[in-house]
């Protein structure tokens, strides 16, 4: 039978509301010119700093300055103009997932990706993009390995700022949402880590080492211990660390957390930090060290420079000990693999959302009606 004009038209209005979903993944972004240092820091400061610091506002502008110099002199003097992948590597994980969720749903779901401080994929540049396509339908997909409100909190924070810039009077153009905070227990991705790391031992050390002399530093995004109240991240990581540990110990007992932490006074952060972590298993007899980043899903300059500084410091204490650093899980297959499967739960309960859900009254009338 040929489709008549009308039909095809009929078809691709049904389509939007039905079949179509937005996975907005989110990441930080991280900048690749040093114009934008200063207005990247700023961006961060106001919307972490704000989360755990007491600190006015007429200071943000003149600090986010100052942190791009030492930026600048970190970056450009010390690291040669060191240009970070992590946006690169970003689009490759968005492309990757994307590349999963279209064998398995068909063009109609599309994978956008949003930077928390890098225009031009602001989330509310990256929403009036998804809104002026014709979606109704978003999975808020932060890739991250832990949940706290100074990683998918913020996400959220700007997103409902964008919807707000974005509303068309009282009428709701998102008609469903879902969301995935963090994949910190997911048993594939803590086998992964393992694996990983097991990988690399049989590879470059097993030969050279026995078991117990080989350290490894397990690495976690550092947390301040006060948040406001917030989710810090403290209880998610520790959680990780216990769990990928397990699946070690029993062959290699010198393992210990170091938590990544940024420099601030006045900040009671996570310990042991890297560096401490590291001592405290050359003084149980470690002859290498092996450091793996098991909260990071994307590298980033914290993953490459701030670890290279501490093996670096670390070689200067101790010669007689070897080091290795190693990548984050970046677009390893199969983490792209269990990263789509596990929006997949989400985006069947998208297809099936009627758009008449986001009625206020209706979701009160529904509330009542379970109690």
């Amino acid at each position: 039978m040929v489709a008549t004009p009308e039909k095809l038209q009929h078809t691709h209005e049904h389509l939007p509301n039905q079949d179509r979903v937005a996975v907005l993944l989110m990441g930080y972004g991280e900048v690749e010119s040093y114009e934008d240092f200063a207005n990247y820091n700023e961006q961060a400061l106001n919307l972490l700093t704000a989360k755990f610091a007491p600190v006015p506002t007429w200071i943000y502008p003149p600090l986010a300055k100052l942190l791009a110099l030492f930026d600048r002199h970190e970056w450009g003097h010390t690291h040669h103009d060191f240009i970070s992948p992590h946006n690169a590597i970003f689009e490759r994980q968005r492309a990757g997932i994307e590349h999963e969720l279209q064998h398995k749903w068909g063009g109609g779901v599309q994978v956008f990706k949003a930077f928390n401080f890098c225009a031009p994929f602001l989330p509310n540049q990256v929403l009036a993009e998804i809104k002026q396509q014709g979606f109704s339908k978003i999975l808020i997909y932060p890739l991250l390995v832990v949940d706290s409100i100074f990683t998918s909190g913020i996400a959220i924070e700007q997103v409902n700022n964008a919807l707000v810039e974005l509303a068309d009077g009282d009428e709701h153009w998102v008609k469903a949402q879902r969301y995935i905070p963090s994949f910190y227990n997911e048993p594939e991705y803590i086998n992964l880590m393992a694996q990983l790391v097991e990988e690399k031992i049989n590879t470059d050390l097993s030969a050279a080492y026995l078991p117990s002399q080989i350290g490894i530093v397990l690495m976690n995004h550092g947390c301040p211990h006060k948040a406001k109240g917030f989710t810090s991240g403290i209880d998610e990581s520790q959680a990780l660390y216990e769990l990928v540990r397990e699946k070690l110990i029993n062959r290699y007992p010198l393992i210990s957390v170091g938590w990544l932490n940024h420099d601030t006074p006045l900040i009671d952060w996570t310990q042991p930090n890297a560096t401490q972590a590291a001592q405290n298993l050359i003084q149980l007899g470690a002859k290498v060290l092996l450091f793996m980043p098991i909260g990071f899903a994307t590298e980033n300059h914290e993953t490459l420079l701030d670890v290279h500084h501490i093996i670096h410091d670390l070689e200067k204490q101790y010669s007689g000990v070897d080091y290795l650093q190693m990548a984050c899980v970046n677009d390893h297959p199969q983490f792209m693999d269990m990263a789509a499967e596990w929006a997949n739960a989400h985006i069947a309960e998208l297809m099936q959302a009627e758009g008449q859900e986001v009625n206020r009254e209706l979701a009160i009338t529904h509330h009542h009606h379970h109690h």
